[in-house]
């Protein structure tokens, strides 16, 4: 492992925003290498399956690091989506709805404003994200209920990108 002591700390932020953007480029890459070979469909269920998996890698490294509980409920949840890796490149903002709900949108999206420069349609990733998003949820706790209230290809306003609603289920009781 390296030494970073000598680092200061903005080139360890500098550092840390070159790592999302590298790992965020890779996806890309990974994802259009799937694409050219099988066809967007094929590109798109493997890449569900890849965030399937590590979006539960991802919640466990973000809540053993910032001292999530498990069972945390939303404001676990709330604390845990501020410290993804694309935390550091899109503009995501939450809403309180309710006490067992909240509204996490993606403001400004790296790879979606990537497509709107290059002129291309949104990227139509509304499976893939109700994969990612939801395994990420109940990783923080197997209550969290979440549900897609827009992301492409469904229409969206210019204020946001995709939009999802995370609520806590009831916990119900068993004993008569």
């Amino acid at each position: 492992m390296s030494n970073l002591d000598h680092l200061s700390r903005e080139q360890l932020v500098g550092m840390l925003d070159d790592f999302a953007k590298n790992w965020l480029a890779h996806d890309g890459l990974w994802f259009q290498a799937i694409e050219a070979k099988h066809g967007m469909d094929i590109a798109i269920e493997c890449d569900r399956e890849g965030w399937s998996r590590f979006s539960a890698i991802e919640a466990k490294r973000i809540m053993k690091r910032h001292n999530i509980k498990e069972n945390s409920g939303l404001e676990g949840l709330k604390k845990a989506l501020n410290y993804r890796l694309y935390a550091r490149l899109n503009t995501q903002a939450v809403t309180e709805e309710t006490p067992e709900s909240f509204l996490f949108t993606m403001l400004e999206c790296r790879v979606q404003v990537a497509r709107a420069r290059r002129e291309l349609t949104d990227f139509p990733c509304k499976s893939v994200g109700l994969v990612e998003y939801t395994e990420f949820a109940k990783t923080i706790d197997p209550r969290i209920v979440t549900s897609c209230v827009s992301c492409p290809p469904d229409p969206h306003p210019d204020t946001y990108y995709c939009a999802w609603r995370f609520t806590l289920k009831p916990i119900h009781s068993t004993s008569r």
